[in-house]
């Protein structure tokens, strides 16, 4: 009795430890959620505006530019895929994996060679694991992302997309990111962002794949200067790159708050445990007290009945 009364009480020190590594984790993603939930709204109301006003030079201005123009037969794909550098945020990285699978899986389906680009450990050490080739990787912060991580992000892919001479060239690129909505709700999606694609006012704001304008809407009009070539030039890649850090920031904010539900559950569920570890032990030195009394008795009673 006493050897199964110290294990339980060296279980619940175990799990106590365990409890207040947990409980620090969850306190610091939800005061840092806040701080990425704030930078999320506000970049994206500016993504999804110049979102919508690209979409609607693309479907509705005379402008032709690489980055507007739909490929008449795409052969490489670019798939950019952002992921987390730390774990104990649940399914937040494997779902984001699953969703790029489905995504990969779709595009090899069309006839199209997939490269893929992954940003955060989890997703590098998914292909390291299996044995799988990608074209450049990044492992800065994942739950701090930085404007300099985006446009470092950027820069490849805009080289690969506009490169057409170069062997290792892309057609289309995609992003598979998990985007914020609430607390509890967070979305693995992915997004075609290049070339760029023709969205209406609801579908820019939900950032969700492209479709045609409404008949009933009224088309905008653009004047360029000095010209449209050049406006197009310096406004895209700054498009891309501004994209790419929203979703990059969606994205952390999703880690953060997954996190949190993570370890907010870990904690609770350790607190079962305690419980359930010192009733058992509270059983245990209940049933050596019983039976150190029975030995006393008849020990007695054997002491009475020899007299």
């Amino acid at each position: 009795m006493g050897a199964q009364i110290r294990v339980y009480r060296q279980r619940i020190r175990s799990v106590s430890s365990i409890k207040k590594i947990t409980r620090a984790m969850e306190l610091m993603a939800a005061s840092r959620v806040v701080k990425a939930r704030q930078r999320v709204d506000d970049t994206t109301p500016y993504s999804t505006a110049l979102s919508r006003a690209l979409s609607a030079v693309a479907s509705h201005g005379e402008v032709e530019h690489p980055m507007l123009t739909e490929p008449e037969d795409p052969k490489r794909v670019a798939v950019l895929v952002l992921t987390s550098n730390r774990g104990l945020a649940g399914a937040y990285a494997s779902s984001v994996l699953k969703e790029s699978e489905r995504l990969i899986e779709r595009l090899r389906s069309e006839g199209k060679e997939v490269v893929p680009y992954l940003v955060g450990r989890k997703a590098i050490r998914y292909y390291n694991f299996r044995h799988r080739e990608f074209a450049e990787s990044w492992e800065d912060s994942t739950d701090a992302p930085t404007f300099e991580t985006a446009k470092s992000i950027s820069d490849t892919l805009l080289t690969a997309f506009l490169d057409k001479e170069n062997p290792g060239s892309v057609d289309e690129v995609h992003v598979v990111y998990t985007r914020f909505r609430t607390m509890v709700t967070q979305e693995p999606q992915n997004l075609r962002l290049l070339p760029i694609q023709v969205v209406d006012a609801d579908e820019a704001s939900d950032e969700t794949r492209g479709r045609t304008a409404k008949p009933t809407e009224m088309l905008p009009l653009y004047e360029f200067e000095p010209n449209a070539e050049e406006v197009l030039d310096a406004v895209l890649p700054q498009y891309v790159t501004h994209r790419i850090y929203n979703c990059l920031l969606q994205a952390a904010a999703s880690e953060l708050a997954a996190r949190q539900r993570a370890m907010k559950s870990a904690t609770d569920n350790a607190d079962e445990l305690i419980k359930t570890y010192t009733r058992l032990a509270n059983e245990a030195r209940q049933a050596e007290i019983t039976q150190e009394i029975s030995e006393i008795v008849g020990g007695a009673n054997a002491l009475a009945d020899s007299k």
